[in-house]
């Protein structure tokens, strides 16, 4: 398992996280997600061979918010 933090702008409430929680949750090899909401930011364990971080940051991105 690898273990990233992804920095994620745009959330303003708990509603905003569980919206980052639910869609990293939904990949396909994401383990867990913790996201915070101060500092803004996303902690994910992962399967390195079935989900990268590229497709991390995707997700976080199509669901509205910034990911870097």
């Amino acid at each position: 398992m690898e273990k990233t933090t992804i920095k994620v702008s745009g959330m303003s409430c708990g509603g905003c996280v569980a919206s980052v929680t639910k869609v990293l949750g939904e990949l396909p090899g994401v383990a867990k997600a913790e996201v915070v909401l101060d500092p803004g930011q996303a902690t994910v364990e992962y399967d390195a061979a079935r989900v990268d971080r590229a497709a991390l940051c995707a997700a976080i991105e199509d669901a509205g918010f910034e990911a870097s």
